[in-house]
């Protein structure tokens, strides 16, 4: 592979796969060469944890980091309070400042996990951009920062667009949006001396207001760069599963599901997920996509190992892979499956795949005994009226090959 980048920090980058837009690569580059470039992400803290849909931009991060630069984590305790209209079809639910508060330091726990946080030069730090935002007075914000954006071009940005095209409603407080994240790039700069704003290809409109804001404002020349957007081979989100969303927080969803995310990975996913969300070197990986057959599984597991590590720890991880090897290798039942307690003993066979998540309504629970894809202890039950009756052992339920749990009394 040939690069024309210089910089350790564009070249890993873009050999692990995370560009897709830059403003000025070239720029970039010469500042990577000369100095630690703070970058920046912002995060909406619209929940106590973040999911995998947001861990490209969280090891994006820690490629900074490993490239001897600066991470800042911005969490949007200010704009977390008008909600981010990229690409949704409707308003957020507003949320009190508790609330905000609360998920900030939830999610602050998994950001320890990917980064090394502390005042050294490249240490990251986290700033929650709340701290100036909340202090802005309404005139002299319209007067300093409203004169720089013009709403001609702000219609022609996707994210708004799309909205006005479909007829949806898009509320001034909204529409806010983009120059408030604008105005945080012009105070990072100021602040912490950022110079990079970095995150998915739907910011990209953002990102270049931000630049344009700082240029015109502070006469500071910054930079802009985004990632693709992270489909599965078969068109899908990434972190979209029947199950809900794969959190990063373990009080969210245990690691052996964690762990099971990763290695349920499509064959063709594997080397790009290794690239993207683990710290093999890049030879391990090009040996491990080069796997074929039933082999590919080792990659899958590799994957899954390494993502659970870095979330939530190696200890974990072998964990989560010594129960599914004893699971489905052995049959047997292993100690950190999710478990549903059952009171009185009994329940119906459809209740109980409805309650374990298995399946999300009574009807599709019905249809999957019926299919004959539902074993209790790897015994196949195709009656949908069938009811589990728990003597003193706990029961293995399985769904198909991958979807297992344990029920006890």
């Amino acid at each position: 592979m040939t690069h024309s980048h210089q910089s350790d920090l564009l070249r890993l980058l873009e050999e692990r796969g995370y560009i897709h837009q830059l403003t000025d690569a070239a720029g970039l580059d010469a500042l990577a060469m000369r100095q630690v470039v703070p970058g920046y992400i912002g995060f909406d803290p619209t929940a106590p944890s973040l999911h995998v849909g947001s861990l490209v931009q969280i090891m994006m991060l820690r490629r900074l980091q490993q490239a001897g630069h600066k991470p800042i984590v911005v969490m949007g305790g200010g704009t977390g309070k008008i909600g981010d209209p990229s690409f949704k079809d409707e308003a957020r639910k507003l949320m009190t400042e508790d609330v905000i508060a609360g998920n900030i330091a939830s999610i602050k726990r998994v950001f320890e996990r990917f980064l090394t946080f502390g005042d050294g030069p490249t240490d990251a730090i986290m700033v929650d951009n709340a701290e100036w935002l909340d202090k802005l007075e309404y005139i002299p914000f319209l007067r300093d920062i409203g004169q720089h954006f013009s709403i001609n071009r702000m219609l022609s940005f996707d994210s708004v667009k799309l909205r006005l095209d479909r007829e949806q409603s898009l509320s001034f407080l909204e529409f806010n949006y983009m120059i408030l994240q604008g105005y945080d790039f012009l105070e990072l700069a100021r602040r912490v001396g950022c110079r990079l704003q970095m995150g998915g290809s739907d910011q990209w409109g953002n990102i270049v207001n931000g630049i344009e804001l700082t240029r015109r404002v502070a006469g500071e020349q910054v930079f802009g760069l985004t990632t693709p957007l992270i489909t599965t081979a078969d068109g899908g989100k990434m972190g979209k599963t029947a199950k809900g969303a794969v959190w990063l927080n373990a009080d969210m969803l245990p690691p052996y599901d964690y762990w099971q995310f990763w290695r349920n990975t499509q064959d063709a996913d594997v080397g790009r997920f290794l690239r993207l969300f683990t710290d093999l070197p890049l030879d391990e990986i090009a040996r491990l996509e080069a796997l074929e057959g039933a082999a590919i599984n080792d990659a899958k597991k590799a994957l899954a190992d390494a993502a659970t590590t870095l979330a939530h720890s190696a200890h974990a991880a072998a964990e989560a892979a010594e129960t599914a090897r004893r699971t489905f290798e052995e049959g047997a039942v292993g100690d950190d499956l999710p478990t549903l307690r059952i009171n009185g003993g009994s329940i119906g066979l459809v209740q109980a795949l409805t309650v374990m998540g298995f399946a999300a309504s009574n009807g599709e629970a019905r249809r999957k005994i019926a299919e004959g894809a539902v074993r209790l202890n790897d015994l196949a039950i195709t009656d949908p009226g069938f009811a589990i009756v728990l003597e003193d052992v706990a029961v293995k339920i399985s769904l198909g090959k991958k979807r297992h749990g344990i029920l006890t009394h």
